[in-house]
């Protein structure tokens, strides 16, 4: 993928995570059962936060880790393959009397494999993004029962 593609994917998947975490906040419905004010509510839900964090281990507030992938360039594993296929076609052609042909049978399978190469690291990369959604979506949903737990136990009604 090229750099500016794998930019775009990462701002993609930041944004839907953003989303994600809005929706949920914004679904969490607090009432004060016992009358709070909203210093006091204000207060409790800042708590309640913090203790869903240490009990979980998930901060919804922060952006999730992306990881740092190095990725080559749209089409370099294509290239890569038939460059390298060439060159030991050529050298097999040289052998066998023509190194021209040997080399343009050897980047066309070269390339082929490059290509193999590609596609089965975008499906592994697609596969990491879908367990990567799953997992931030499973923690937010850990996080959310824990504040909610917190907050009941505070003396709030709370309903998603």
């Amino acid at each position: 993928m090229a750099a500016s593609a794998v930019f775009a994917c990462l701002l993609w998947i930041g944004g839907f995570m953003a989303a994600v975490t809005t929706a949920q906040a914004a679904d969490m419905y607090v009432y004060p059962k016992g009358g709070q004010d909203k210093a006091q509510q204000d207060k409790d839900t800042y708590e309640c936060h913090s203790w869903a964090v240490q009990q979980t281990g998930f901060d919804p507030t922060k952006p999730p880790s992306t990881g740092t992938q190095t990725q080559s360039s749209q089409g370099g594993e294509v290239v890569g393959g038939a460059a390298k296929g060439a060159a030991l076609g050529a050298i097999g052609g040289a052998i066998a009397g023509d190194a021209g042909k040997g080399a343009a049978i050897g980047a066309g399978v070269g390339a082929a494999g490059g290509g193999i190469k590609k596609r089965s690291a975008q499906k592994e990369q697609e596969a990491q993004q879908q367990a990567a959604k799953q997992a931030y979506q499973n923690n937010l949903e850990s996080y959310n029962r824990a504040k909610a737990t917190c907050l009941e136990g505070r003396g709030y009604s709370v309903s998603y």
